[in-house]
């Protein structure tokens, strides 16, 4: 395939994702004071397991990092997985911003981007029991797409972070497992492919901190986690190439932890959060195999 007709399909796969209209949230909740430390909560809508409480499936939206993509864009694949019989939290969290007078997002705010989706799984457990009644939050799996597939990979692995960490945590995350979809796993890797346009050292604060501040963001650098973790990834995804999630699974051999990756032929980055897509079930049904 030429260069030309893979960034064409790329493009059409985008504008498909983001052609369906945001789907408003059954309820929402603050997890902090800032305006972004947000989750929309969706029900499920009907069962789709094997009875009792729905499972709960924790989202984290993807956009390099940046302003300019927010929650919302991620709320169709939210309600197609209540669809699907899950109990849905959406998690909105810090990005950058554009620089002061203007100029193009940066990715990230270090270390309020962190500080968020690590406040946002900590508050998480009342939240659900408030918002979504039916829901089993000991049952729960957490989801992330692009740049949230990154977050997803390291809120999972909070208790391997350096002692000095604000974040770590004592043990384990309760999570029953994680489903991370075209995730930037491997700090190193998505570098050298310049993914999300420089957007790992933006979000590690600039050259001058990408090597002290990557042992406390890369989760190629945090491993094993001892909790299941399966990677989803289009083979023909030009925005996340494969090369990420292999390197990842390959770093995660090494130390001793079988991580499971669904490559899937003919697909590239947006299609596994476009409802529209066949790869958006097998995501879903990935999700299923950790949940139930």
């Amino acid at each position: 395939m030429s260069d030309d007709v893979a960034a064409a399909r790329a493009a059409a796969e985008e504008r498909s994702a983001l052609s369906h209209p945001p789907v408003d949230p059954d309820a929402t909740a603050a997890y902090g004071d800032a305006p972004d430390q947000l989750i929309d909560f969706y029900a499920p809508r009907r069962s789709g397991g094997p009875g009792g409480p729905a499972p709960v499936v924790v989202v984290l939206h993807g956009g390099a990092w940046r302003a300019s993509y927010d929650r919302r864009h991620i709320s169709p694949f939210a309600a197609f997985l209540a669809g699907r019989g899950f109990a849905v939290a959406s998690v909105e969290y810090r990005r950058g911003a554009g620089e002061r007078g203007g100029g193009d997002a940066v990715a990230g705010r270090w270390p309020e981007t962190f500080d968020d989706v690590a406040a946002a799984l900590d508050a998480l457990e009342p939240l659900v029991r408030t918002h979504l009644p039916g829901a089993d939050p000991g049952r729960t799996v957490l989801t992330g797409h692009s740049a949230g597939g990154h977050l997803a990979l390291w809120a999972a692995a909070r208790h391997l972070l350096p002692a000095d960490a604000p974040w770590r945590t004592d043990g384990p995350a309760p999570l029953r497992g994680v489903v991370a979809l075209a995730p930037v796993a491997d700090f190193a890797v998505a570098d050298k492919l310049d993914v999300c346009g420089a957007g790992v050292r933006q979000l590690l604060g600039g050259d001058e901190h990408f090597a002290e501040r990557r042992p406390y963001a890369d989760p190629a650098l945090l491993l094993p986690t001892g909790i299941a973790t399966t990677l989803v990834q289009g083979r023909t995804d030009l925005d996340v190439p494969p090369a990420v999630a292999e390197s990842y699974a390959d770093a995660a051999a090494k130390a001793g932890e079988v991580v499971g990756v669904t490559l899937l032929d003919g697909v590239g980055h947006f299609p596994l959060i476009d409802p529209g897509a066949d790869a958006c079930a097998v995501v879903a049904e990935e999700i299923a195999q950790l949940a139930w």
